[in-house]
């Protein structure tokens, strides 16, 4: 008969441990410093009279469970009604580096439940110098410097998109008077062919890490073996196309410039053709020259050759004899019977037939 007593009391505790279960969610939450942090807190009934929230063991949020959130002298934090008509969310709006720690939620007389907080702070990440111009087979160093960061950073270094095994650089951290870490990174890169270098920083707070980038452009270097000396065919086969195309261009633009010239100046030809057979057969036979300076002026280019044709071969069949312009009968005499003498004054003598050939 005694033992029924017991198990009645032992059935009730068991229904009260039923009744008073909660649920506070997540129990582990990382951010970033200045970023938000929500914590729910789910009683499984509605039997309860005060929600009190606890940041580090300090009570800093009173839900009740008939009027809602009670006024707060901390600012920085709020409740808002959850999904479930029975849960609230601890809203932190501004995390801190202080704020990290516990954060719990105490049903007054039934349960209480803690969750952990961790605040990170994101720093900066810069590969030093500049985009980098080496030959090929140069051996390349990269330094990439991570700054401000908490926790340590994970430092990884990228080429061209693909990861770069981990013994392959070194790592260097020391640690700031705010609990600040720098990392620092140095990467050899031997120089085949043209890449992209990147540096990632990241911590877990971050959902893509942060990158700094930097350009290596590889060139070509002649080579030189037992003073044998060997360029890149391509370089001598571009030189020689440019040299042609250089000639071909000079020589089109002289032709061009001489044709210009002909058509623009058709007396010329004939000039150089009277200076080249000599004078004409009129100029010789009258002891005249050619006016070299006369233009026609009017004339086509055709009226102006049928011309010189029609003349050239009138004068072929023309000559001209000397005579006097003035004859001096003074001086007539009759020495001789039935035979005058004519004297004819030298000074008066005078050939003046000149002919212009146009």
């Amino acid at each position: 008969m005694d033992i029924l007593p017991l198990l009645v009391v032992l059935l009730s505790c068991r229904i009260e441990a039923v009744g008073a279960q909660m649920k506070l969610s997540p129990l582990t939450l990382t951010v970033l410093r200045g970023k938000e942090a929500n914590f729910t807190c789910s009683p499984s009934n509605n039997k309860w009279t005060v929600m009190v929230w606890l940041l580090n063991g300090v009570a800093t949020l009173t839900i009740s469970n008939e009027s809602g959130p009670l006024p707060t002298v901390n600012p920085n934090v709020t409740a808002v009604k959850g999904k479930d008509k029975n849960s609230w969310v601890f809203v932190l709006k501004k995390t801190e580096r202080d704020n990290e720690g516990s954060v719990t939620c105490d049903l007054q007389g039934i349960d209480r439940k803690t969750a952990s907080l961790f605040v990170q702070e994101k720093g900066s990440v810069t590969i030093s110098g500049e985009n980098r111009l080496a030959f090929k087979g140069q051996p390349v160093l990269f330094e990439c410097r991570a700054a401000g960061w908490y926790p340590q950073p994970i430092l990884q270094w990228q080429v061209n998109g693909k990861m770069v095994n981990e013994a392959e650089y070194n790592i260097s951290s020391e640690e700031s008077g705010k609990s600040l870490f720098t990392v620092t990174s140095n990467l050899s890169v031997t120089a085949a062919k043209s890449s992209h270098v990147d540096c990632l920083a990241s911590v877990s707070a971050l959902t893509t890490p942060l990158n700094s980038s930097i350009r290596l452009t590889v060139v070509a270097e002649v080579v030189q073996e037992d003073d044998d000396c060997t360029f890149p065919v391509a370089l001598v086969a571009s030189l020689s196309a440019l040299l042609l195309l250089a000639l071909l261009c000079i020589c089109t633009v002289l032709c061009y410039r001489q044709t210009r010239r002909a058509k623009a100046n058709p007396q010329e030809a004939i000039r150089f053709d009277q200076s080249v057979y000599g004078r004409s057969p009129v100029a010789e036979a009258t002891e005249g020259q050619v006016n070299l300076g006369y233009s026609s002026e009017g004339a086509t280019d055709a009226a102006y050759s049928e011309l010189i044709a029609a003349m050239r071969s009138q004068m072929d069949f023309v000559s001209f004899h000397k005579v006097p312009d003035d004859v001096s009968s003074s001086s007539l005499s009759l020495h001789s019977e039935g035979q005058p003498q004519v004297s004819l004054a030298e000074e008066s003598s005078k050939n003046v037939r000149m002919i212009t050939t146009v």
